[in-house]
């Protein structure tokens, strides 16, 4: 089994806090995520995440005008400068503060950083390749200016559009006007007023006025004009920046939490505390819309390129909005879970994850596009556990509130619902792989439940363990159930046999999951005692163990007083699961590490580490000193009291507060990893941790992996062969198709998936069977492979079957010899081609009925039209005859009629 998974993706998470970003095409949304950055695809629906991780959660991002660079920076300041296109971290700095705002030039050539309250000009680094005075430069983050004149933090910079002039927002109630350079005849400027510190201020398209949004909700307009005399109308003072008009958004006690402005189209939106957004026309100050989108604070917003679609983001429910605003419709509209996810499953045929939580929630994602596609809402209380029937049609979930239930994923529906005699909440689920039967155990009960998914009645309850049952699964055969409990044993039973009995089996410690092989000859456990052991089903024998402990043992708490090395609370697997050979299986539990054992040798292949993001806790392993004060840990003193502005000291947890969240805790989220699954391909599987939904994956496209490179093969070499075989295949060469063989190959070889794709494309279609043939062997898993996701993907139908239907008759027989090989690869061609059937099923049929529609109300026109009817009229009555050859000549005779708008 390939072990080499590398983090492919990140769902379940959708904004955490900081500023929405859209690229400068204005197709794709960059949202933070904790410590990494995820990017949603609005055009073709789907979503990626960036491989690079901060060490805390990441505050302020922006992109290069030209797209191509990625400044993001974290709350501690240290920033990450990625390109964006090839997605590779370039340069690690710290601005030795906690960043507040920034912005790049619309030149591309600068770009501007609020540092507490001091606003720095950095020179943008040129990226690898491009040329200065013939030379080629990469100088990261050289200082220009280091202006101050601020009394507090930078909250907005915005850049005028010549990339000449910088307007700076601050929260001490003014904004000021800078300059890139020394100017003559000009001097910073400061624009003061406003009775609240200021969010943001804007140039207009023209650059001829300012607008500053304050938080109490007031718009200033500024221009730049000489003081008049009333009077005579006389000039009586110089020209300098004055307030023309004044505006207040009236939102009584709400406050602007975040505005955008979109010069060309003098378009201003204005979140607010309250969770509403208004749409304002400027300079008029017309209100277009205002609406609710969330029931919490909207934190950040922000507008494309083309002023079409408003990107809102809401960290307290984690929510991501894209708003059209014209056509008043959603673009996208994700959300993920409010509390910690509990469990997960991967549907039978890989293409989705479902994942439930302690909100009592259910959501199912797709793993293509990353996206939510639907969210059960039934069970009144946390989601425990749950689990795919055989077929992958019907989902089974286990709550706390006492039910199990049956949901139909082709029409999104709960069909079944199954409670137990007494009110008991589950915790543990399996369902016989024929989806007849499902079991359930529960905490306040020591009997397992079995109910008959047919009927919904309840059928038996097994009795025989001594404590909560914790865990259970089925075995694939469906002939065994085993079960694990608080009472220190695994029971194997036999329910669908003639005596209901089970085996017992002796562990050291409390069992937390069990999981079957993929053969149903093997259960494996994992105790609370760090220890993972092996079981034979046929002579209930123990075959092998491992011991854990010290691979899971990982992060230490704020509050420990001691290493990671020594936290007891770390040292246990919460879920295990096998891989789909049965050679591998995957543990994690209540650390940082997720780890991958080696059955047969009981040895640790890999380990891999769900995250480094120190703003949560249990990731740091070594004890400071430093952060251990007399009050306790540095970690949780609240330091609200110090804060700045009075709004942030007032303390409203306390019971009887006017305003505010009494609930809310300055408690931080724990690290942990409550369920891991493999996709039923093997070629991947996921974690339910604290940071969200990850995907680790063997088909990663942007990893450099040349197989069998020389040094003649290069992107240029490989587009002149390609372009060589066309020109030979226009002169009708009999070389044509073993260039295109080469350039194939030679694409191959560098694997790189776009110009893979451009040799792919570039090949006629009656030279497909030629260069097939011809592939060497050693090729055709990644040939098979890339042509089955070119059918997903691309939109040319008929090119790629026909080259499935070459590599099949060519190499049919290769691929049945090495069936277990080429599995996966097989799966993917078969779901290609089951998504293309059911495509042009959905068009034929929806054709067929427009066509039905049309000819069954005929509209005729002119005097021709009652000689058409007649026509019809006798070729029906002469079908029903059955004479042919008259239906005939009444076709002849009286075609003249015209058809009207079967066009």
């Amino acid at each position: 089994m390939k072990t080499d998974f590398k983090f492919s993706n990140l769902l379940g998470t959708v904004y955490r806090k900081g500023n929405l970003l859209f690229t400068p095409d204005g197709t794709c949304l960059l949202s933070p995520v904790g410590n990494q950055v995820s990017v949603f695809d609005l055009v073709h629906n789907t979503s990626y995440t960036l491989p690079f991780a901060h060490r805390t959660n990441i505050d302020r991002l922006d992109l290069s005008p030209k797209g191509n660079l990625l400044l993001s920076v974290d709350e501690n300041g240290r920033a990450i400068l990625t390109n964006f296109h090839r997605r590779i971290a370039i340069h690690h700095f710290s601005f030795k503060g906690r960043v507040s705002a920034l912005t790049f030039s619309p030149s591309g050539r600068h770009f501007a950083v609020g540092v507490g309250r001091r606003l720095q000009i950095w020179r943008t680094p040129s990226t690898p390749g491009t040329e200065t005075n013939g030379e080629i430069e990469f100088a990261p983050f050289v200082l220009h200016r280091d202006l101050a004149g601020h009394f507090d933090n930078i909250q907005h910079i915005e850049w005028s559009s010549d990339s000449r002039f910088i307007l700076t927002a601050s929260k001490d109630l003014t904004a000021r006007v800078w300059s890139l350079d020394p100017e003559e005849g000009f001097e910073p400027t400061t624009l003061a007023g406003h009775r609240q510190g200021v969010k943001a201020a804007f140039f207009s398209g023209d650059q001829e006025s300012i607008y500053t949004v304050s938080q109490d909700g007031a718009l200033f307009r500024w221009e730049y004009v000489t003081k008049k005399d009333p009077d005579t109308m006389e000039d009586i003072a110089d020209a300098r920046w004055r307030i023309v008009k004044k505006d207040y958004f009236m939102q009584n006690d709400a406050k602007v939490n975040c505005t955008a402005f979109h010069p060309s189209s003098n378009l201003l939106v204005v979140g607010f505390s309250n969770g509403l957004f208004g749409l304002y026309d400027l300079p008029e100050f017309n209100m277009i819309h205002q609406l609710s989108v969330s029931q919490s604070t909207i934190d950040n917003v922000t507008i494309n390129k083309s002023g079409e679609w408003l990107a809102f983001g809401s960290s307290k429910h984690g929510q991501l909005l894209v708003w059209e605003w014209q056509s008043e419709s959603y673009i996208l509209k994700q959300q993920g879970h409010l509390d910690s996810m509990n469990s997960l499953v991967y549907s039978p045929d890989g293409q989705k994850i479902v994942t439930a939580a302690d909100d009592g929630k259910v959501k199912i994602w797709d793993v293509k596009s990353g996206f939510c596609i639907v969210t059960f809402t039934e069970h009144t209380s946390g989601v425990t556990a749950c689990e795919f029937a055989k077929k992958g049609n019907v989902l089974f979930t286990a709550s706390l509130d006492g039910s199990v239930r049956a949901w139909d994923l082709i029409r999104y529906r709960n069909f079944r619902t199954f409670t137990a005699p007494s009110r008991l909440s589950f915790s543990s689920l399996a369902v016989d792989p024929s989806g007849e039967v499902i079991c359930a155990g529960s905490p306040d009960s020591f009997d397992i439940h079995i109910w008959s998914v047919q009927t919904g009645q309840l059928l038996d309850q097994l009795s025989g363990h001594e404590g909560p049952v914790s865990t259970m699964a089925f075995a694939a055969d469906g002939n065994h159930l085993v079960s694990g409990s608080w009472d220190h044993t695994v029971r194997i039973w036999s329910i669908f046999g003639r005596s209901q009995t089970s085996e017992p089996l002796q562990l050291m410690s409390d069992v937390l999951s069990v999981a079957f092989r993929a053969d149903g000859k093997q259960v494996a456990a994992s105790t609370l005692d760090g220890q993972l052991s092996f079981w034979s089903v046929e002579d209930a024998v123990q075959q092998s163990g491992i011991d854990g402990r010290r691979d899971v043992s990982g992060g230490r708490k704020v509050s420990d007083r001691r290493t990671a090395a020594n936290s007891a609370g770390t040292k246990s697997f919460n879920r295990i699961t096998y891989s789909a050979d049965g050679s591998c299986i995957l543990a994690g539990g209540n650390s940082k590490y997720i780890c991958l054992y080696d059955v047969k040798t009981g040895s640790l292949v890999k380990k891999f580490t769900v995250s480094v993001n120190t703003s949560i806790d249990g990731t740091q392993e070594i004890l400071n000193s430093r952060d251990m004060t007399e009050a306790g840990p540095r970690g949780l003193i609240d330091e609200t009291g110090e804060a700045s502005d009075l709004e942030d000291r007032i303390d409203r947890t306390l019971p009887g507060a006017k305003r505010g969240d009494a609930g809310s805790r300055t408690t931080r989220p724990e690290v942990r990893v409550t369920s891991v699954d493999f996709s039923p391909t093997g070629r991947a599987f996921c974690a339910a941790s604290t940071e969200g939904l990850l995907i680790y994956s063997l088909d990663t496209e942007f990893v450099f992996d040349p197989f069998d490179l020389d040094i003649d093969i290069t992107p240029s070499t490989i587009l002149e062969t390609l372009e060589g075989a066309r020109k030979a295949s226009k002169a009708v060469t009999t070389d044509s198709d073993d260039s295109f063989l080469k350039a194939l190959i030679m694409a191959f070889r560098l694997n790189e998936s776009k110009l893979i794709r451009v040799v792919y494309e570039g090949i006629p279609p009656s030279d497909i069977p030629h260069v097939v043939r011809s592939v060497p062997t050693v090729y055709l898993p990644r040939l098979l492979r890339f042509v089955a996701h070119a059918a997903e993907e691309t939109p040319h139908l008929e090119f790629n079957l026909r080259w499935i239907e070459s590599l099949l008759s060519s190499h049919g027989r290769y691929f049945k010899d090495n069936a277990g090989t080429f599995a996966t690869e097989l799966r993917a061609v078969q779901r290609a081609l089951d998504d293309i059937r059911e495509n042009l099923k959905k068009l034929t049929e929806r054709n067929f009925y427009d066509l039905q529609f049309l000819l069954s109300k005929p509209v005729l026109a002119g005097k021709k039209n009652s000689g058409a009817m007649k026509a019809i009229d006798n070729a029906n009555l002469e079908a029903a005859n059955g004479d042919d050859e008259n239906m005939a000549d009444a076709d002849e005779e009286e075609g003249e009629g015209e058809w009207i708008g079967l066009e």
